[in-house]
């Protein structure tokens, strides 16, 4: 019993080490690097020791398990893939294997260009412009996404008001301004990043476009009384 236990272990440790051989340097290169998960997070792809891991949702050391033929499992994910390209664009992504025969591979996350990011990555960034370039194209596919909720570019906008961040938090809140246009509280924001900035003049346009939108603008109206 021992020495069949013995011999299985052999051919196991065989097996992986063969598997492991055929992940040549090329195919590493060729993978490594960060693949569009959705919309707004990643997958990023590195090797330590011929060893390939992830960094995905917060995990810097994800170990999906090999299992040959350039095929992997993730059990975070509860995935099998491949590094494909795909045929249609000619790109590389992380395919998932079907789990069922009647499906097809799925080419379900894009290998991202370098310099290529997500929006909130760009903003952590101070990429204002690439930020709101890429929350504008959120908007444009779900125009409801949970990543463009207006009260998180506010609410985020304001805790760089009270860390005296003046500039950062009118970016944040043109951002918003730029994705609801529609919105009174999205220029009384921007107009007080601004007057906190010492930048009356802009403030000052800026409540005058949240009145037009709610005349009843308590706070806007009070400000234009004593500076406009």
């Amino acid at each position: 019993m021992k020495l069949k236990y013995f011999l299985s272990l052999i051919l196991f440790l065989l097996f992986i080490s063969c598997s492991n051989n055929n992940i040549t340097p090329e195919f590493q290169e060729q993978i490594t690097g960060k693949y569009l998960y959705n919309l707004d997070e990643t997958v990023e792809v590195y090797f330590e020791d011929n060893k390939l891991l992830m960094k995905w949702r917060g995990k810097d050391r994800v170990a999906p398990l090999y299992l040959g033929d350039e095929t992997f499992f993730m059990k975070e994910m509860n995935e099998k893939f491949k590094f494909l390209i795909n045929p249609k664009d000619s790109i590389q992504y992380i395919a998932l294997i079907p789990k069922q025969q009647i499906d097809t591979i799925r080419y379900d996350f894009r290998k991202l260009e370098v310099g290529e990011d997500v929006p909130s990555t760009y903003l952590k960034n101070k990429e204002y412009d690439k930020a709101l370039i890429s929350y504008l194209a959120i908007k444009e596919k779900d125009s409801l996404h949970v990543f463009i909720y207006e009260s998180n570019f506010n609410s985020l906008g304001y805790r760089q008001l009270r860390e005296d961040n003046f500039t950062d938090a009118i970016e944040i809140f043109k951002i918003n301004v730029a994705l609801y246009p529609e919105s009174a509280n999205v220029y009384d924001s921007l107009a007080e990043a601004y007057f906190k900035n010492g930048d009356t003049i802009k403030a000052v346009e800026n409540y005058k476009k949240a009145i037009a939108i709610e005349s009843g603008n308590r706070r806007a109206k009070e400000f234009l009384k004593k500076y406009d």
